[in-house]
């Protein structure tokens, strides 16, 4: 493999009030790393350990249980809440890209997010923002996950003012389209029975390749290889966390308003095999998706891309995505992110 590297950059002085030249150093780092790569390590986020430490153990409680115990807490899958077992999934649906055996990937997740009741004065669709479903048999599941919760969302927060500053936009720009947003936290689990034979190829695939949805994603990962990010030249790598950092990755809907400047990252998770099974690995991703009701359309801004996308409301974009990976459902209109899945493939 080429060599290739996940930028870090450092966004203390977002988050503690830094100096005017501090902010544009970091702003001028983050639209490098975007335009290059759209993976990032980001380090001064001020997440606290207490928070990810509760959040791991709230994981580790909830995925421990039988899956009887577990699937209790499944929900339709146009209800974006709760529990996915293994194998209901399929990743590459949402780019409309068929594998062989349609819904195959082998992780399992548990999924909480916005509620319609969050924003009383507005008036949601219910499936869009819906009630979470908390295990009532996992001892603080739901203040440790919520704490999680809260700090991810403080940091896609606080990267959209860095996004507004390195792509030369008025100060508060995402604002008017996050103020309700579509947030998801999915707590993801790849691990198999003891005994489960196992290969890592033809249909076994712990996450397939996709992009993220919406604007940004933060994402916490054990530091279990796995994760692999697609480059430009169509080259799979393994990218792994530093001690501290968070991953964020851009989504397809920060693509279409950059006109692809700044590009969704193609990604999939393989999980090795140690001794014949496969070595547990875990992850959450915080996906800070923007409001539902917004329209996305081409930046006011002289560093947007080529690339010309037809305006499209979060709603719409979002429902095409999440048919194809809960609902099976093959998205038709990820054609550029199919091509360059299928590239890779017979690279």
């Amino acid at each position: 493999m080429s060599e290739f590297v996940v930028p870090t950059v450092d966004i203390s002085p977002y988050v503690l009030d830094g100096t005017a030249e501090e902010r544009r150093a970091c702003a001028a780092a983050m639209d490098v790393a975007c335009s290059e790569v759209g993976f990032v390590q980001i380090v001064g986020h001020g997440v606290p350990a207490a928070a990810t430490d509760g959040l791991k153990r709230a994981m580790d409680a909830f995925f421990s249980q039988d899956l009887d115990a577990k699937k209790e807490y499944r929900t339709p899958p146009h209800i974006n809440r709760g529990y996915a077992p293994p194998k209901s999934e399929s990743l590459s649906l949402s780019l409309g890209v068929e594998s062989s055996n349609r819904m195959n990937d082998f992780f399992e997740a548990f999924n909480v997010g916005t509620q319609s009741g969050d924003f009383p004065d507005l008036d949601l669709p219910k499936d869009d923002y819906a009630q979470n479903v908390w295990p009532q048999n996992v001892d603080d599941f739901q203040p440790q996950v919520q704490a999680y919760f809260a700090e991810a969302g403080r940091v896609a927060r606080v990267l959209t003012s860095v996004f507004a500053d390195a792509l030369g936009l008025p100060d508060g720009f995402f604002e008017g389209y996050t103020d309700h947003s579509v947030d998801v936290l999915r707590m993801n689990n790849y691990a198999l029975p003891a005994g489960t034979d196992v290969q890592l190829d033809g249909d076994l695939t712990g996450m397939g390749e996709h992009t993220d949805y919406g604007i940004v994603t933060v994402f916490w990962a054990d530091q279990v290889r796995g994760l692999q990010v697609l480059d430009h030249d169509g080259v799979w790598h393994e990218v792994s966390p530093a001690d501290d950092a968070l991953l964020i990755n851009l989504g397809d809907l920060m693509a279409r308003w950059t006109g692809d400047r700044w590009m969704s990252t193609l990604h999939r998770v393989k999980p090795p095999v140690v001794d014949g099974t496969i070595e547990r690995r875990r992850s959450a991703a915080f996906f800070h998706d923007g409001n539902i009701d917004a329209t996305v359309s081409a930046m006011p801004t002289e560093k947007a891309g080529s690339t010309s996308y037809p305006p499209i409301t979060v709603g719409e974009h979002l429902r095409a995505k999440l048919g194809g990976s809960r609902a099976g459902q093959s998205n038709t209109t990820a054609g550029s992110e199919a091509q360059r899945v299928r590239a890779a493939a017979n690279a």
